[in-house]
């Protein structure tokens, strides 16, 4: 893989288990607490509109990640995780992207989310559609995740999440269908969740 410092920024689009508003987000001037139902899975995704490491580029590339976790495992809840990376990243963009959003190349994600991270079951190449806003959030990892958003929430505060930043306010969505179907424990089928949408910026 290249060496050298590292960037990535574009759109991001989640979905959790949870009811809106996830408890998990900041609203306002209120910090963010557990898990709506003490077990908490979802999907998060990211569509990187421009990227480097070193002179590798990772522009128009987009990772997923599917997660679940108990509120019951104190005090950090540890995350079981896998990673789906676009199919159409090469070998080397492929392990910069697996290292940036696993936390293994430190920097922001590393402190805002990767930390969480307990067990990684796969990391797998995969076919990855992403619609993030101004058009209707949706999530599609060909064969293994399917999510798409609802309605969005009204609200006067600001929502922010930990995972693209508190800095990185955003809309908060009813999601339609959360789906995964890879292996247990991170298989599931919601009809009826919580979404959030923002941007993302993440460096060294």
């Amino acid at each position: 893989m290249a060496d050298g410092s590292w960037r990535v920024r574009g759109s991001y689009f989640e979905s959790c288990n949870c009811d809106p508003i996830c408890p998990c987000r900041s609203v306002g001037n209120t910090p963010g607490g557990r898990s709506t139902h003490g077990v908490c899975f979802g999907t998060l995704s990211w569509q990187i509109k421009e990227g480097y490491v070193g002179e590798l580029n990772l522009s128009g590339l987009a990772v997923v990640m599917s997660l679940w976790y108990t509120d019951a495992q104190q005090p950090s809840s540890p995350w079981d995780v896998v990673l789906y990376v676009d199919q159409r990243a090469s070998d080397a963009q492929h392990e910069a992207l697996t290292n940036i959003f696993l936390g293994r190349m430190g920097g922001t994600p590393l402190h805002n989310f990767a930390g969480a991270i307990g067990e990684v079951h796969r990391v797998r190449s995969a076919r990855i559609e992403l619609e993030h806003p101004p058009r209707k959030p949706r999530i599609g990892v060909d064969g293994y995740v399917r999510v798409l958003a609802a309605q969005t929430v009204g609200g006067d505060e600001p929502v922010m999440c930990g995972i693209p930043g508190l800095d990185h306010p955003g809309t908060e969505y009813h999601t339609a269908i959360l789906q995964s179907q890879d292996d247990p424990p991170l298989r599931w089928h919601v009809d009826d969740a919580c979404g959030f949408a923002t941007d993302f910026t993440y460096s060294d």
